[in-house]
């Protein structure tokens, strides 16, 4: 079945390595060739920088961006990058995957408006507002005392641009303040690209009931991400685990509210499902569970690919 992944770390790996492990083919849980097996219709690519390791993190997050477009190029018989809902339909019918490109903490934008624009003119239709320090945009969900801290002036300022540019605006890690802050201001939908249930696993990283009917009502969703420590109890993220986070976020927030986030190549764990060319061992499971097609579909691509189609 055809799915979305709304969240993976795979350009930080090739970065970091350097090496001749590329992005067609290589030993990380995302590349095209596992992509092409699991029949992707469209991989975001998040251009994740720390910002406790870089201390230029609007240029290091350029040479990121200059990386994907790189892989692109190389491997465009293959993947192409889709700045919209037309182009997404587009390159399926060409029988090329769609690669989205998103970014994984505000804090590249150094507190200027302006680089905003740029990232949005190098292909950038979604950014997670905070990664795990505090930015010139907001509070993440680390420490408890920033539970109550929301937005900065600045992060009101960027979340209205986004909206105009037609960016998506991701509120994973973000503090529970900053949520409701996004919920408030932003007039269009927004996602938590990689988040579960708070209720079924009590990690800050996940939804509270209360957020997930706000995204629900926003039209926006909620990418299920793969690791451990915010869906189970076991070292190894178990695909029974991964259910029940899916049946309880549908019966909270219905089934409209479901996406896929697995973060691969940005967790540390072992899944189950060992890839993204594994990826229908999920909608196998969610079969047996008495998911229906139409359901799944809307898990797997329907629910994402509305939004972009909303937002974008």
């Amino acid at each position: 079945m055809k799915f979305i992944d709304l969240h993976c770390d795979t350009i930080d790996r090739l970065i970091a390595e350097e090496s001749d492990n590329k992005l067609r083919c290589n030993f990380h849980s995302v590349d095209i060739e596992k992509l092409k097996k699991g029949d992707c219709l469209a991989q975001t690519f998040a251009l994740y920088v720390d910002i406790d390791e870089q201390k230029q993190p609007y240029n290091h997050c350029m040479k990121m961006a200059n990386k994907f477009h790189e892989e692109i190029k190389l491997n465009n018989d293959l993947i192409s990058l889709a700045t919209n809902y037309d182009e997404i339909i587009e390159n399926n019918r060409n029988s090329k995957i769609s690669a989205l490109l998103a970014i994984e903490e505000g804090a590249v934008l150094e507190g200027n408006i302006d680089n905003l624009q740029k990232f949005y003119d190098l292909g950038v239709r979604m950014m997670t507002l905070t990664w795990n320090h505090e930015n010139e945009i907001g509070y993440p969900h680390i420490k408890p005392e920033y539970k109550e801290k929301g937005l900065k002036k600045f992060g009101i300022e960027v979340v209205e641009k986004m909206n105009e540019l037609g960016m998506i605006v991701d509120v994973s890690h973000l503090s529970d303040a900053g949520f409701y802050d996004v919920s408030k201001i932003s007039k269009k939908p927004f996602i938590a690209t990689h988040s579960n249930s708070r209720t079924i696993t009590n990690h800050s990283r996940n939804l509270t009931d209360e957020m997930i009917k706000i995204l629900a009502n926003s039209g926006g969703v909620t990418g299920i991400n793969f690791c451990s420590a915010f869906i189970g109890d076991t070292p190894m993220t178990m695909i029974k685990d991964m259910v029940s986070h899916i049946k309880h976020i549908k019966n909270i927030g219905g089934i409209d509210v479901v996406a896929l986030g697995s973060d691969f190549d940005g967790i540390g764990c072992k899944v189950e499902i060992n890839d993204v060319s594994e990826m229908g061992k999920l909608a196998l499971q969610l079969e047996k569970e008495g998911f229906t097609n139409e359901e799944i579909e809307k898990i797997y691509y329907k629910n994402a690919l509305r939004v972009i189609k909303d937002v974008m």
